[in-house]
C-alpha cells in the first residue's frame, strides 16, 4: 500500500526524518519496501525552493498575437506579479472572468529552474526566457508531467482554495505544498489493520508516543427524514453482520474533485474519476472501510414495481442456483453458492464486499445516491474473490478483516464529504441494520509469561503503558494485566498476541539476544525420520531424484488415477475452507498423483525421468475431527534407460524390471524380504502389475501405468512408452526393518555352481519354486537365481520350463561331489512332493 507522508501528518505530528520513519515502521513489523520522493531531496527532480513556487492567478487575457495562447497574470509573492505566456487549454475557460475572486493557484517555475520536458519522457531542461509571439516570457505555469508528479500534460495544475482546503499562500515553495515522500508498505495478513492511512498513522502515533487525530465523523443532515424510505434485511447475518445506509440528494457528479484530494489519491495509486468515486476511494484509503454508492432513483423505480407505496428493500443473501451478476467491469459472472449478494426483490445489485453491479452504478445523470458501508465475513469474501478471480481494493480489505464498527464511521465520513464537495444534501437519519454485533474481547496477560516469551525485562506497568499507546484498555493487577482489545484489532486472539504487540512497540531490533544458560538437553533420535532419510539416500544412490510436492491437490487431478476403473474413489476429502485455487482445494489422498503431475510436466523437456517422494496423505475418518495421516513412498520412472551414445545406438526405454530392480535394491539395503504377486489394479496396466507384501501384510503396488492414466496426466512422451510407478506404505515398511540382521563372512573356499531345469505346472509361480529350493537346499545352498523360462514343445501343455542357477558353498571346507549330489537330490524330491515339479530330462 502506498502511504504519502503528507497524508499521515494530517493525523499525527511527526518530527522524524523520512529514513527514520522507514526504520521505525519496518522494525515494528510494517515492512517498508520502497520510498518514492516527489519534488523533495531524494527525488530525481528536486523542485528549487527559490524558483518553483505556488502562484495565485489574478487575470487571464487573450494573447494579442496568437489565438492559442493566453496571458496569465500571476502573484508569486514578489513585489510585482508576473505575466506568463501559456497555451494551457484549461485556462481558456477563465478568459475575461474575474479569476482573482475564485482563489485559484498554480505552480510557477521561474527562469533558471529545472523541469521535465513535457514532450520528451525522462528528459530535463533548464527554463530560459524567450519571446513568444512578440511578448517576452521568462516563467512557466506547470503541469504534473513537467514536475514529475504524473504523466498528466493536458493542462496546468489548477488548485482551488476553499473553506476546506489547506491554507495556500502565493510565493510558498512548491516543495511545501506538493512535495512528498510515499512509503510502499507490504500489507501482510497479520497487519491488515494498517491497510489505511489512519491505520498506519495509529501505529506511528503509538511508536512515537504522539496523540492521534481522527477525522471528524460528524455529518450535517439537512434533508428529508430517511424513515420509511429504505429497509435493510439479511438472510445470512453471519456473512453480513452490519449494513449502514445514508441517502444524499442533489449531488453534482460534474463538480470537480478538490485538487488536494486528487493529488493524495494519485500518490496513493488511485486515478481520479469523478467526485463521487473519488470520495468513495478517499474514505476507503483513509479509514480502511470500503463503501459503495447506488443510484437511488434507479432503486426507487424498481421499488415502484414491487412496493409502490413502500420502502426500497435491500436484502443480502446467498445466490440461487444458476444466478448471475454483471459487475461494473462489464463481466457476467456465474455466481458461486457461497458468494453473498446485495439484492432487492427485482434482482441482484452487487457482489457484497467485492464489486458492484453495472445496473445500479452511478451514472452521469445521477443526482441522488444511496451510500452503503457494510461489514462482511472476511473468509467468505476471500474465498469468493479468489474463486471468481475478482481482486478489488474493497475485497483486499474485506478479505483481511474490517470490524463492523467501522461501517457507521465510514458511511458518515463519506456522506459528509459528498455534502461538502459534491453539493449534496444528506437526508436526516441513518439506516443502520446491525443484526450480529461482535462481543468485545478481554484477555488476561500474565506478566511473568510475557517476560519469558518476549525476553524483555519489563514491569507490568511498562507493559500496560505500551499497550495503552496502541488503544488497548488495560487494568493492572498484581501479576496480571486485564486487557480489553480495541475493535479495530481483529488480529488479537490470545495473550501471545499481546506479547507480540509489546515487542513491536519496543522494536524488534532492540530485543536483546540471550545465550542459553542451561545445559543442553540430551540428543534423542527420531527413528521414523532417520529411516525415511535412509530410504531417500538409497533411492538417490540408484539414480532417482527426490521431488517435493504440495500436500494440497484437486479432486479432478486425483480422479486421473481411476480413469480406467469402473468406479472412482469416492471417499471424502479434507477440504480447505479458503483455498488459493480450485487446483489446490483438498488434502491429497494419493502421493502418486502428486509425483505423476510433476513427472508429466517435466516430460515436455526431459527424455529420462526418475522421481520419488516420501510424504503424507490425508484420509478422512468418520466421527474423527483430524484425518488419518499416512506416510507413503511414490516412485515414477519413464524414458530412456541411458543417454544415446556416439555409436548411434538407440537405447531401450525403461520397463517394469527397471522399477523392480530399484525396489529390490532398496529392500535389499533395508534387509527386507518382499514378495511380489501378479494382480490387477485400475491405476496400472493389466498383466504388468504387482502387489507387494511383507509376509501376509500388503505393502503397496508397483507396475506400468494404464495408458488411460498416462493420458489423463498429459504426459508428453512417445506413444507406447511405458510409465512405471509404485506407491508404498512407508510406515509399514519402516516398521518391518529389522533392528539386527545376520551376515556371512567371506569364505576362502570355492563355490560350486549347478543348473537345475524343471517342468513346472503353469499355475505355480517362479517365486514359489525358488522358495521351495531355498528351504530344502540346506545351509550349503547360498543363492538361487532364475535364468530361463520356456513354454512349448517338448514341454507338455499346462506346464512350463524354469531353469535356475544354484550356488553351493561352505564357510570352512571345500565341498565334494557327494555332498552336492545329496543336496541336489533333496531339492528335487522336495519340489516333487510340495509343488508337483519334475526334473526336466
Amino acid at each position: 500500500m502506498r502511504v504519502p507522508l503528507s497524508w499521515l501528518k494530517e493525523y499525527v505530528d511527526v518530527n522524524l526524518s523520512i529514513p527514520e520513519i522507514d526504520d521505525l515502521l519496518t522494525n515494528a513489523g510494517l515492512e517498508v519496501k520502497t520510498v518514492d520522493y516527489i519534488g523533495i531531496e531524494g527525488s530525481d527532480l528536486v523542485w528549487d525552493r527559490d524558483k518553483i513556487l505556488l502562484g495565485r492567478l489574478l487575470k487571464v487575457e487573450q494573447h494579442p498575437n496568437a489565438d492559442r495562447l493566453v496571458l496569465a497574470t500571476v502573484d508569486y509573492g514578489a513585489d510585482e506579479p508576473e505575466v506568463v505566456v501559456t497555451g494551457a487549454p484549461n485556462l481558456f475557460a477563465y478568459l475575461d472572468t474575474d479569476i482573482d475572486s475564485k482563489n485559484i493557484y498554480s505552480p510557477i517555475a521561474l527562469e533558471g529552474s529545472t523541469l521535465y520536458d513535457g514532450y520528451k519522457a525522462g528528459k530535463t531542461s533548464k527554463l530560459k526566457g524567450k519571446e513568444l509571439r512578440g511578448i517576452y516570457n521568462r516563467c512557466m505555469l506547470c503541469s504534473e508531467k513537467e514536475l514529475g508528479i504524473s504523466d498528466e500534460h493536458e493542462g496546468i495544475i489548477l488548485i482551488k482554495k476553499d473553506s476546506y482546503s489547506p491554507d495556500y499562500q502565493a510565493g510558498t515553495p512548491l516543495q511545501d505544498v506538493l512535495g512528498d515522500a510515499v512509503y510502499e508498505i507490504d500489507i501482510i495478513p497479520n497487519i491488515a489493520r494498517c491497510a489505511s492511512m489512519i491505520g498506519v498513522a495509529r501505529e506511528l502515533a503509538a511508536l512515537t508516543n504522539k496523540p492521534l487525530r481522527l477525522p471528524d465523523y460528524n455529518v450535517v443532515m439537512e434533508g428529508q427524514p430517511v424513515d420509511g424510505r429504505v429497509k435493510i434485511s439479511t438472510t445470512n447475518p453471519e456473512l453480513n453482520p452490519r449494513f449502514v445506509g445514508l441517502i444524499i440528494n442533489d449531488v453534482d457528479i460534474n463538480h470537480p474533485t478538490p485538487y488536494w484530494m486528487q493529488h493524495r489519491l494519485r500518490l496513493a495509486g488511485q486515478r481520479s474519476i469523478n467526485v463521487i468515486v473519488d470520495i468513495s476511494n478517499y474514505v476507503m484509503l483513509e479509514m480502511g472501510q470500503p463503501n459503495h454508492t447506488f443510484d437511488y432513483d434507479f432503486l426507487r423505480q424498481r421499488a415502484d414495481e414491487y412496493a409502490p407505496d413502500g420502502p426500497i428493500h435491500i436484502h443480502t443473501r446467498l445466490p440461487k442456483e444458476g444466478e448471475t451478476l454483471k459487475t461494473l467491469d462489464g463481466v457476467e459472472h456465474k455466481l458461486l453458492p457461497y458468494t453473498i449478494l446485495v439484492t432487492d426483490p427485482q434482482g441482484n445489485l452487487s457482489m457484497g464486499g467485492i464489486m458492484g453491479g453495472d445496473n445500479s452504478e452511478i451514472k452521469d445523470e445521477t443526482t441522488n445516491v444511496l451510500l452503503e458501508a457494510a461489514a462482511w465475513n472476511f473468509i467468505n469474501i476471500r474465498r469468493s474473490s479468489t474463486r471468481l478471480g475478482i481482486h478489488t481494493d474493497a475485497s483486499f480489505r474485506f478479505s483481511r478483516g474490517v470490524h463492523p464498527s467501522q461501517a457507521l464511521l465510514g458511511a458518515k465520513r463519506a456522506a459528509e464529504l459528498l455534502r461538502r464537495f459534491a453539493g449534496g444534501t444528506v437526508a436526516n437519519g441513518i439506516i443502520d441494520y446491525y443484526p450480529q454485533p461482535p462481543e468485545q474481547l478481554t484477555l488476561n496477560l500474565d506478566v511473568d509469561y510475557a517476560r519469558r516469551l518476549s525476553g524483555l525485562d519489563l514491569t507490568g506497568a511498562q507493559m500496560a503503558a505500551l499497550l495503552t499507546r496502541l488503544d488497548f484498555t488495560v487494568v493492572t493487577h498484581d501479576k496480571t494485566l486485564s486487557v480489553t482489545v480495541p475493535d479495530h484489532r481483529l488480529d488479537i486472539e490470545g495473550p501471545h498476541d499481546l506479547v507480540e504487540e509489546i515487542c513491536r512497540m519496543v522494536g524488534y531490533d532492540k530485543i536483546p539476544s540471550t545465550l542459553l544458560q542451561d545445559s543442553l538437553p540430551p540428543q534423542r533420535g527420531n527413528y521414523q525420520v532417520e529411516q525415511e532419510e535412509r530410504i531417500k539416500d538409497y533411492l538417490v544412490q540408484v539414480g532417482l531424484q527426490e521431488a517435493i510436492t504440495y500436500r494440497l491437490t484437486g479432486v479432478e487431478r486425483e480422479a486421473g488415477l481411476w480413469v480406467a476403473a469402473e468406479e472412482a474413489d469416492n471417499s471424502p476429502y479434507i477440504a480447505l475452507t479458503n483455498p488459493n485455487s480450485p487446483e489446490l482445494a483438498v488434502m491429497r489422498h494419493s502421493l502418486l498423483s502428486s509425483v505423476l503431475k510433476i513427472t508429466a510436466d517435466n516430460s515436455r523437456y526431459q527424455e529420462h525421468m526418475a522421481f520419488f517422494e516420501i510424504g503424507p496423505v490425508y484420509i478422512a475418518v468418520p466421527n474423527q475431527q483430524l484425518p488419518d495421516e499416512q506416510m507413503k513412498l511414490a516412485i515414477v520412472m519413464t524414458g530412456r534407460r541411458q543417454a544415446p551414445s556416439w555409436h548411434g545406438d538407440d537405447p531401450d526405454t525403461l520397463d517394469f524390471f527397471d522399477l523392480k530392480g530399484v525396489l529390490e535394491q532398496l529392500f535389499g539395503q533395508l534387509h527386507l524380504d518382499i514378495s511380489y504377486t501378479a494382480d490387477n489394479h485400475p491405476t496400472y496396466r493389466p498383466g504388468r502389475t504387482a502387489r507387494l507384501h511383507i509376509g501376509k501384510q500388503e505393502l503397496g503396488w508397483a507396475g506400468e501405468l494404464h495408458p488411460l492414466v498416462v493420458d489423463a496426466y498429459n504426459f508428453r512422451i512417445p506413444m507406447g512408452q511405458p510409465v512405471l510407478a509404485a506407491e508404498i506404505k512407508v510406515t509399514d515398511l519402516i516398521a518391518a526393518i529389522p533392528s539386527t540382521f545376520a551376515f556371512r563372512s567371506v569364505t576362502p573356499y570355492p563355490a560350486v555352481h549347478e543348473d537345475l531345469a524343471l517342468i513346472v505346472p503353469v499355475d505355480v509361480t517362479a517365486a514359489a519354486v525358488a522358495a521351495a529350493i531355498a528351504n530344502s537346499g540346506g545351509a550349503l545352498l547360498t543363492d538361487v537365481e532364475l535364468f530361463d523360462l520356456y513354454e512349448g514343445n517338448p514341454v507338455p501343455a499346462g506346464y512350463k520350463s524354469l531353469a535356475y542357477h544354484l550356488t553351493f558353498q561352505a564357510p570352512n571346507r571345500t565341498l565334494t561331489d557327494k555332498q552336492i549330489k545329496k543336496s541336489r537330490g533333496r531339492i528335487i524330491a522336495s519340489l516333487d512332493q510340495q509343488l508337483n515339479v519334475k526334473l526336466r530330462e
